[in-house]
């Protein structure tokens, strides 16, 4: 039965470690399992901050899945930065499948509603 269930890799996220770890505002994060579909939305994201200097991401090779993030900011911490750009990406990502859903439940309502009215337009030339 456990082939059924997806591992899950809990050490998705890692902090490279800092050449000065009194400095928090410049950052690397490797990102286990992942590829260029969270990395440039996460890098757009977290870019929008005005706190944020830099933020680029690069896949080391094509056959690995993994990305490294580097996040530079001006005064808050770069976790902070992250963790704000995950939260918004997420915020956005919310309110584009609350859209979709809305979307399709009125296309099924109107496809509905075309349904009953062809089938009362066939009754009314069938009596």
């Amino acid at each position: 039965m456990s082939g059924l269930i997806p591992e899950i890799n809990i050490h998705k996220l890692e902090r490279v470690k800092l050449n000065d770890p009194d400095d928090e505002k410049c950052q690397t994060f490797v990102f286990h399992n992942e590829d260029h579909t969270i990395g440039n939305s996460l890098r757009y994201m977290i870019m929008k901050n005005p706190e944020v200097q830099y933020c680029g991401y690069s896949n080391p090779h094509p056959s690995e899945p993994k990305i490294n993030l580097r996040i530079q900011t001006h005064k808050i911490a770069a976790p902070d930065a992250l963790q704000k750009g995950l939260l918004d990406l997420q915020n956005v990502c919310d309110h584009v499948l609350a859209t979709f859903q809305k979307s399709v439940q009125e296309f099924k309502d109107r496809a509905s509603e075309k349904m009953k009215t062809d089938s009362e337009d066939d009754c009314s030339d069938s009596g």
